[in-house]
């Protein structure tokens, strides 16, 4: 709940303290935040965009695949490399899902942000310890500056001068990238986006200069997809925007059943680097 975390919490206007006050937050300098009735807030500054993110349906999409348990052993590879610490910030919640495990092993508390009104909402309810918030981590991190243990992000797009200016030296960022095999068997048939070849080259590059690289994993192995969880697998990503929901039916329904589909994701870990003034 946003209750347990507000203390790492900051206004995304002026960098003030935040209060819960009934269903509101508040910073000492006036600004206020009304809590949704879903228990998410948004931590938007006004000078915010107008990107939505994720839509409802592919929310939903994410939430009936995760549920399968068919990337348990991807979510199993991030908790393993989060570890024991506790307080920790998800960028790109979606449905929650990654960040309720890392807290069902660590029992810490976690901070769930995605710039979706969609993926807020789902977040808010996948696990007690999670405070959900709508933020933008281009436009900055309504966090605390050193406040954090460790931060993950699984297949989104990360600040680097942002994840680090929020974790505390040493501290943790855990980033799961898919490789070029990923879903292999499907880009071609249904014409979904496929993985640029250089995207492991630009991660490092992003980080290098703030954090160290202190472990890698890859994580690949086959699953056996009926043509609903396909559907699903679809309907959470982005090609999802591309395509028409009859075209997609009528391409997967002309796979065989089940759809032996490769998952391929390579978790990557960092650790801040402190400065030399620090």
């Amino acid at each position: 709940m946003l209750a347990d975390v507000i203390d790492l919490l900051v206004c995304p206007h002026c960098g003030a303290d935040l209060d819960v006050e009934d269903r509101t937050l508040l910073c000492d300098r006036g600004h206020s935040f009304d809590v949704a009735r879903q228990g998410y807030v948004s931590l938007q500054p006004g000078s915010a965009g107008k990107i939505t993110g994720d839509s409802p349906d592919m929310i939903a999409a994410r939430t009936a695949f995760l549920s399968t348990g068919h990337f348990d052993r991807v979510s199993g590879a991030l908790v393993d490399a989060v570890g024991a610490r506790r307080n920790v910030l998800e960028i790109g919640v979606g449905s929650g899902h990654y960040l309720a495990a890392v807290l069902d092993r660590t029992g810490g508390r976690g901070i769930g942000i995605d710039v979706s009104k969609a993926a807020a909402r789902r977040a808010a309810q996948a696990h007690p310890a999670i405070g959900s918030v709508v933020a933008d981590v281009w436009n900055g991190l309504p966090v605390r500056s050193g406040s954090l243990d460790a931060i993950t992000c699984v297949f989104s797009p990360r600040n680097a001068a942002e994840s680090r200016r929020v974790l505390a030296p040493g501290g943790r960022l855990v980033v799961v990238t898919p490789t070029v095999r990923h879903q292999q068997e499907l880009i071609g048939e249904l014409g979904l986006i496929g993985v640029d070849e250089d995207k492991a080259r630009r991660l490092g590059d992003s980080l290098s200069g703030g954090f160290d690289q202190v472990g890698r994993t890859t994580v690949e192995y086959r699953m056996e997809l009926t043509h609903a969880e396909v559907g699903s697998l679809v309907g959470m990503g982005p090609s999802v925007r591309h395509t028409t929901e009859a075209d997609r039916r009528a391409a997967i329904e002309s796979l065989p059943e089940p759809v032996v589909v490769t998952a391929s994701v390579v978790v990557g870990t960092y650790e801040r680097r402190a400065s030399a003034a620090e």
